[in-house]
């Protein structure tokens, strides 16, 4: 990185964190303004705010690697929100505001019980705590890797910065920051597909460009393919995606507080309202500008491995002359490549059928040897390297942003992801110490707390979250894409914890006991099918939550029928 590139990523950053306190000054001397901001955010922070905290660093390192390597179809995994942001503003919100709860997990005790409040909220805590590591691990690993950034200072730096802002300003200035970082990781990331296309050959147009992309089979935006094993299609995204959309909005407090800060019902609404309409899009941006970069590398060579450092260790090994010698090969196929793909653009341009169903064909074929050549070279790694994660999609994109964007620019992308981590971070910052303060500490431990000492203490818990998410980092490992890992993840307890709201919100003659139960056997075989099965993660959304529903109605019946058959004493 160049003086130009560290001007901006120092300068946007204390400008965002400075912003963020200076709106928030005089909102975290009380409980109230510190963990809800004071009820007075208007829905375009609101639906920033939502979009932000959803939109974690992993979303702008890993997705644009996804669209690289499998095309379009993630974008089918946000096909169902759009319907839950309707769902959840007609039913959610008016019950929390009604409630005037600071967490969604204290309308489960209203509702059911203090043991049914205290499940959800432990499910939500161990769930958000580890995402909330992953959220910090992920682009302190690859940035370290690409940039040479040593890896615990970055860890501990980026987590310090958060805690800082959010322990200093609470939830007010968390929704302030989140405002303009949202503003820079959109602006950001259309620079980034305006100037990948100006990269590109001459010759080689905007609409050339994704004709060569659907040519190699990466405009597969939807399939109707109905597969349980298959992660994305049309009908995991409207229904899997529809579930772990509603438990995600509806119950998850990193969300639910984003719009409890809304000056009215009609404000929250329509915050959620403007992230339905918006978030597809977005998505779909950020992957299109994964599609760009794949097509500049039909042309322009890629690195065998994103992950350069990796490759300098491999040489160090025994296995250096194999990995050489692939690396070789890799070249000339890149030439070969390169060729092809001028071929077919030109017979596309012909509108000779033949000759272009030929040139494809041949594409084709060149593309299928150079990913096989990568999948050798990942075996010689292995091999050199054992235990190494050798799966390098979420290097992709900021590989391709430090060897091919213009001073100044480089700077501007490694904002983006740094302000994407600061945002979802102290979104779950802030839900993690207001669950943990509200649900266990004013419930539990200290029922006649005064103001001070719940602000006090809503504060030690987001420093106590905040340390554990930075341990939880330093010692977390690679998983596979990493925004399939936090998804994972959702999805294990999602499906629960939605069940139990549903019942709740819907299912009137189910009590405490009955969902108690319920939940915990969901919980079990959600876990256990993840374990034993290949079911796609989205399916655990809806088992998870029909489960709840099912088996909680069942209990019921059979408590209901035992007590009237029960003889009187």
């Amino acid at each position: 990185m160049t003086l130009l590139d560290w001007l901006v990523v120092l300068g946007t950053t204390a400008f965002i964190v400075g912003w963020g306190l200076w709106k928030s000054r005089n909102e975290s001397s009380t409980a109230e303004g510190y963990l809800r901001g004071g009820h007075e955010l208007r829905w375009p922070t609101i639906g920033l705010s939502v979009m932000a905290t959803q939109a974690s660093a992993i979303t702008f390192l890993s997705v644009p690697g996804q669209a690289y390597e499998d095309g379009l179809r993630f974008v089918q995994f946000y096909f169902g929100l759009p319907l839950a942001m309707v769902i959840v503003s007609a039913v959610f919100v008016p019950i929390y505001y009604r409630l005037n709860v600071y967490t969604a997990y204290e309308y489960l005790e209203s509702r059911f019980d203090l043991k049914t409040r205290l499940l959800g909220a432990s499910l939500f805590l161990v769930q958000r705590g580890l995402a909330a590591g992953i959220t910090i691990y992920a682009p302190s690993i690859i940035l370290s890797a690409i940039l040479g950034w040593p890896l615990e200072p970055t860890i501990v730096g980026m987590g310090a910065l958060v805690i800082l802002y959010t322990v200093t300003g609470g939830s007010k200035a968390v929704s302030q920051t989140q405002k303009q970082q949202m503003v820079v990781m959109l602006g950001g990331m259309a620079v980034a597909a305006i100037v990948i296309v100006w990269r590109l050959p001459e010759h080689v147009s905007f609409g050339r460009a994704v004709d060569l992309a659907g040519a190699l089979g990466r405009t597969n935006a939807v399939s109707f393919d109905f597969d349980f094993q298959d992660r994305y299609n049309f009908w995991s995204g409207i229904t899997g995606g529809l579930f772990l959309s509603l438990s995600y909005f509806g119950t998850d407090q990193s969300q639910v507080g984003r719009y409890l800060t809304g000056r009215s019902i009609s404000e929250s609404r329509l915050g959620l309202l403007f992230n339905g309409v918006l978030k597809i899009p977005m998505q779909f941006l950020i992957l299109f500008v994964g599609l760009l970069v794949f097509v500049f590398y039909q042309f322009t060579a890629p690195p065998l491995l994103f992950n350069q450092p990796l490759r300098a260790r491999v040489q160090a090994t025994a296995q250096a002359d194999e990995f050489a010698r692939i690396e070789e090969q890799w070249v000339k196929v890149q030439a070969d490549k390169r060729a092809e793909a001028d071929r077919y653009l030109a017979a596309h341009e012909s509108g000779d059928s033949a000759a272009e169903t030929s040139a494809r064909e041949r594409l084709v074929a060149v593309s299928g040897v150079a990913d096989k050549l990568r999948t050798e070279a990942k075996a010689v790694v292995a091999r050199a390297l054992p235990g190494v994660e050798t799966k390098d999609s979420d290097y992709i994109f900021i590989s391709f942003v430090k060897d091919w964007m213009p001073s100044g620019l480089v700077g501007l992308l490694i904002t983006v992801i740094l302000a994407a981590a600061m945002s979802s971070i102290a979104s779950e910052l802030t839900a993690l110490g207001a669950t943990t303060t509200v649900d266990f500490y004013r419930r539990v431990v200290r029922r006649d707390a005064s103001d001070r000492q719940v602000l006090i203490a809503s504060k030690l818990f987001t420093v106590f979250w905040g340390l554990v998410a930075v341990a939880f980092a330093s010692f977390a490992s690679l998983l596979d894409n990493l925004i399939q890992a936090v998804n994972i993840l959702g999805s294990l307890f999602y499906g629960t914890v939605l069940g139990i709201f549903l019942v709740a919100f819907f299912f009137k003659a189910v009590r405490g006991n009955a969902v108690f139960l319920a939940a915990l056997i969901s919980q079990g075989t959600v876990l256990a099918l993840f374990a034993f099965t290949g079911i796609s993660y989205l399916w655990f959304n809806v088992i998870g939550c029909v489960l709840v529903v099912v088996v909680g109605l069942a209990i019921q019946a059979v408590t209901f029928q035992s007590a009237r058959t029960s003889p009187s004493v």
